[in-house]
Parts: structure tokens; C-alpha cells; sequence
């Protein structure tokens, strides 16, 4: 992979993407940083968010109400997603058992990664 050139703008995305807990979707990046970047376009931020996937510095969580959600933690974890409030919640407990991974593996998978995503409701949305 041939190295890239820096770019203030780029930089900035990857830094707001890995400042905030609230698994931002590509316009509300662009929204936040629109005042210190005025001339950035939304294919930018899609472009590297694309390129952040692609290096492994950023992990697409799923589609939520027809928006990619992205994370800059891309240690193992899990999520929650509420599906009153749409809110996408890190769960910090592994995601499968170690001995699942052994059984897979047995098999013959090849595991690379997991993904645990749970659907349902939050404690806020339930309190209401």
C-alpha cells in the first residue's frame, strides 16, 4: 500500500471519528466539523471513511435507520442498539467465548474477526 499524503482534513475526520462514544454516521462528521473545515464536502469525509475501513482504523458497526454507523475503538467489543432511540451503546465484555472460537476453528474456519451486535431496548428507553 503506498503511503498517503497528510491532509489536515483527513486527520481531523479520523480524530472526531475516535472522540466520540455515539457511533457517528458520515453527515454528522461532516456536520461537526463543517465550521472548522468549510470547504469539505461530504464525499470527502465518505472517501477516507472508506480509506480509514480499508487500513483497519475504523470499524463500520451496521446500518441504523438507513445510516452507516462507524467506531474508532477497534479493540474487541460489542454493541447495543436501541431500536426506540436509535442509540448504538459499547458493550465491553467479550464478544464470544474462547471455547466457541476453538469449535469454529476445529471445523476448519479461518476466523478473522467477530461481530456482536444486540438489538432491543436501553435502560432510558425502558425507565420511560
Amino acid at each position: 500500500m503506498k503511503p498517503r499524503n497528510y491532509s489536515k482534513k483527513r486527520e481531523a475526520i479520523l480524530t472526531k471519528i475516535r472522540s466520540t462514544k455515539t457511533h457517528p454516521t458520515a453527515e454528522w462528521i461532516h456536520r461537526a466539523l463543517k465550521d472548522d473545515f468549510p470547504d469539505l464536502s461530504l464525499g470527502t469525509v465518505y472517501r477516507n471513511i472508506g480509506l480509514f475501513r480499508e487500513e483497519g482504523e475504523i470499524i463500520s458497526v451496521g446500518t441504523v435507520v438507513g445510516q452507516e454507523r462507524f467506531d474508532g475503538n477497534i479493540e474487541p467489543h460489542a454493541h447495543f442498539i436501541c431500536g426506540n432511540c436509535r442509540a448504538v451503546i459499547d458493550i465491553e465484555t467479550p464478544t464470544v467465548q474462547p471455547e466457541a472460537m476453538e469449535h469454529l476453528r476445529q471445523m476448519g474456519y479461518g476466523v478473522d474477526r467477530v461481530d456482536l451486535t444486540v438489538y432491543g431496548a436501553c435502560s432510558t428507553c425502558q425507565n420511560k
